[in-house]
């Protein structure tokens, strides 16, 4: 149930086109719905402007279709993260519409109103072409939260004239999720270069000193670079919530 959703069923009752009792029944499934083996939140979007993502990690190909079909019923799109290969085919056959991105290990059925309603433009920047499924799952987040989204791959500092042939795009974006892996400096390059909000994404990606992300993060939560946010590795869809709560118009 969203915002919008809500808002027209009031005014349909408020103009007689919809009876009390039809609209409640539209309303029947707030504030959840108890699946036994989950309980779908279906007030988060009246709540907090934004709708429930399923967690694919850790639920069988069962549950995840019937959440999605769960959430397709109540009106909302649907957004599945961590959605691993050997899943995702049984998942997309069962649920209508529901697209599987591979690479960003997602898969996703958008909502009827896909028109991009931030206010500016997100850029999801790529250190490397091993950091594009994080990068990927950031912006398709993004984009499933009503975002015109950019991407701008393999701009990492080992050819930092990379980055700097697309200063004028950086300029433009309204919020930056900048992705690395190795040493994580990217954030704090780009963090430099612009007056915009930039959240940090940290990545597994790296060789054995690199701790498996720990070390990016460590670099990206002490850059000299003010105004640069980080999250938790590997967490690209945490980015793009959080670039499109900055995003909102």
């Amino acid at each position: 149930m969203s915002p919008d959703r809500l808002r027209r069923l009031l005014e349909q009752v408020a103009n007689g086109d919809l009876s009390p009792d039809a609209a409640l029944e539209e309303c029947r499934a707030l504030p959840f719905e108890d699946l036994g083996f989950a309980k779908i939140d279906h007030h988060r979007a009246l709540r907090s402007g934004l709708p429930e993502v399923i967690f694919g990690e850790g639920k069988s190909a069962e549950q995840l279709i019937a959440i999605a079909k769960c959430l397709l019923e109540a009106g909302n799109g649907v957004l599945i993260t961590r959605l691993d290969a050997g899943k995702s085919a049984a998942v997309v056959e069962a649920v209508p519409d529901l697209t599987y991105f591979p690479q960003a290990r997602a898969a996703v059925v958008r909502a009827a109103s896909a028109e991009p309603t931030g206010r500016g433009t997100i850029l999801v920047l790529a250190a490397g072409t091993s950091d594009l499924p994080v990068a990927e799952e950031a912006a398709l987040t993004a984009e499933f939260l009503g975002n015109q989204v950019e991407r701008l791959y393999d701009v990492g500092v080992a050819g930092i004239h990379r980055l700097f042939a697309h200063a004028a795009q950086l300029r433009g974006a309204s919020v930056l999720i900048v992705v690395a892996g190795m040493e994580g400096a990217l954030p704090s390059v780009v963090g430099g270069l612009v007056d915009k909000p930039v959240i940090a994404v940290p990545t597994s990606i790296g060789y054995g000193a690199s701790f498996g992300g720990l070390a990016a993060l460590l670099a990206m939560l002490n850059s000299c670079a003010a105004g640069v946010t980080v999250v938790n590795i590997d967490n690209g869809f945490g980015a793009g919530v959080a670039a499109s709560l900055i995003n909102r118009p």
